[in-house]
């Protein structure tokens, strides 16, 4: 193991024996579950031993590469092999391989292999690494290559090798995981419409502290018509207890479950969420709606959604509104970036999308970028598409290309929706007013018709985004492609093609990022 205890004394790290090779399969704690299954004092000394070693959030299998890194670099140690969770390619897991790639090499390496253990079944990476190469290789995925990068991937040199991207300061902040619920805090849409029809002592409206809600599923399937109550971060447990329904389902289904809390404060305030998304809320203040994508999914898929429904952790929101950022992100460009910076999960082997090796690093159009649009103010077009008002030099080429990139933005979203609810199947209706209000504060619903047959029901409930992109009819792709060209010709890339390749993208991206990094400094 990376550490020891003996008796009372204090954890330190564990000395290895001088070795030719360890070969291994250390066990697999996500960074976010270790101190739940490993204890506090455990996970405090693992960050105070490994401090500038290995961060805090990485998964537990990283101290055994960094173990063995350091047992190299005392000349104690010759190779290693070990197995790990496929998602050390990326995230705080990956700087422990950064580590070793700067230090030493991979000399043979499995990217991303299934691996089924007592039934269990997983996706994992193979490493072999050591000080110097051997005599031939190196090897990725069984087939030689010139070099085996942090991130797993053959990095011919600095043009393509992505682990030298930098975070950007023009995308700062803009990116924001959604709420941790952290309990029961979620309802069915017939309850919170009976709610909004029941009055209070206090004579204030449960619209107060419930809200329509969206997890990933949400997104890529079909929305569950789920509602959450959220008392904020500033309602004592006498004042949401005037919230008499809502209040009462939060005392009989969290309290409990609060009960068992590690933290505190959530023990303490069982009535509020997990994470009351201060940054999140005040983000979206300024917008009639904002950008959303879930943090796993097959597909790299963003949708707006209006700012009265509150983004559940599992998605990521970006705080800007109009359809200029919203077709940037929905472009081949910033789809390749982000496959090639995510990380991957479980058995589907489904891309994780982070707002810090995702987002931040991504190099959006020049007067495009978040910082040009932190304001967040907008202009709506004659055909209903919205740019974001720019102030960047020049500004009318800018703006030229802001509106082409909307216009082609909006025309692949309503093609979508038009598929998703078509029309002789759905009709939009008003969201329940709440009692004591003259109108709905509420986005409204696309419900099924009610004269909708039921052969016709079941096909409407097939009709998502996951589905709609397996099948990626020509319309679909007619309409991408189209968005794609906007957003190439913003970037001034006048020779692209749907021809272009992969790699060729990614090399242009990656020397924009690092010429931007580079200016920042």
């Amino acid at each position: 193991a990376p550490f020891l205890v003996e008796g009372r004394q204090a954890r330190t790290e564990a000395t290895w024996p001088r070795a030719d090779a360890v070969i291994g399969n250390p066990p697999f704690v996500g960074g976010s579950k270790k101190r739940r299954e490993l204890g506090d004092e455990t996970f405090e000394a693992l960050a105070k031993i490994y401090a500038g070693r290995v961060p805090p959030g990485a998964d537990l299998v990283c101290y055994w590469f960094d173990k063995a890194l350091q047992q190299m670099k005392r000349g104690e140690l010759a190779r290693a092999g070990l197995v790990s969770t496929n998602s050390i390619r990326g995230g705080a897991n990956r700087e422990v391989l950064d580590a070793i790639v700067k230090d030493g090499v991979i000399f043979d390496a499995w990217s991303d292999e299934p691996w089924v253990n007592e039934g269990a079944a997983v996706r994992v990476s193979l490493i072999c690494f050591a000080m110097e190469h051997c005599a031939d290789g190196p090897y990725l995925n069984s087939t030689v290559t010139s070099r085996v990068g942090a991130d797993l991937s053959e990095t011919a040199g600095s043009l393509l090798d992505l682990t030298t991207a930098e975070p950007l300061v023009d995308n700062a902040g803009a990116a924001i995981r959604g709420l941790a619920k952290v309990g029961s805090f979620d309802v069915g849409g017939d309850i919170a419409r009976r709610w909004l029809h029941s009055p209070n002592a206090n004579g204030r409206s449960n619209a107060e502290v419930l809200t329509p809600w969206r997890n990933g599923s949400d997104v890529a399937k079909r929305p569950s018509d789920t509602w959450l109550i959220d008392f904020g971060n500033t309602l004592d447990v006498s004042a949401a207890s005037l919230y008499e329904k809502p209040f009462g389902h939060v005392e009989l289904h969290v309290r409990h479950e609060r009960a068992a809390q590690r933290d505190e404060k959530r023990r303490v305030n069982w009535w509020r969420l997990g994470r009351s998304g201060a940054e999140l809320r005040n983000a979206i203040a300024a917008s009639f709606r904002y950008i959303a994508t879930p943090m796993v999914a097959k597909y790299r898929l963003f949708v707006t959604l209006d700012k009265r429904i509150f983004a559940d952790q599992q998605i990521i929101v970006i705080a800007r509104s109009d359809d200029t950022t919203f077709g940037i992100l929905h472009s081949r460009f910033h789809e390749l970036w982000s496959l090639r910076m995510c990380t991957w999960l479980g058995v589907g082997n489904d891309p994780r999308y982070t707002p810090t090796t995702c987002f931040e690093t991504f190099p959006f159009p020049f007067g495009l970028t978040p910082r040009d649009t932190a304001h967040q103010r907008t202009e709506t077009l004659a055909d209903g598409a919205v740019i974001p008002l720019l102030s960047a030099a020049p500004v009318a080429a800018t703006r030229d290309h802001a509106i082409n990139i909307a216009l082609a933005a909006k025309r692949l979203n309503d093609l979508r929706e038009g598929w998703l609810n078509p029309p002789a199947w759905t009709e939009r209706v008003p969201e329940v007013t709440p009692l004591g209000m003259d109108a709905s504060p509420y986005p409204d619903r696309i419900v099924p018709k009610p004269s909708l047959s039921a052969d016709d029901l079941k096909a409407l409930s097939k009709r998502t985004l996951t589905n709609l992109y397996n099948e990626r009819p020509t319309w679909l792709a007619n309409a991408h492609a189209a968005l794609d060209a906007a957003v190439a010709a913003a970037y001034g890339w006048t020779d692209y093609s749907a021809a272009t390749t992969d790699d060729e993208i990614l090399a242009r991206l990656l020397a924009l990022n690092l010429e931007r990094a580079k200016a920042a400094i």
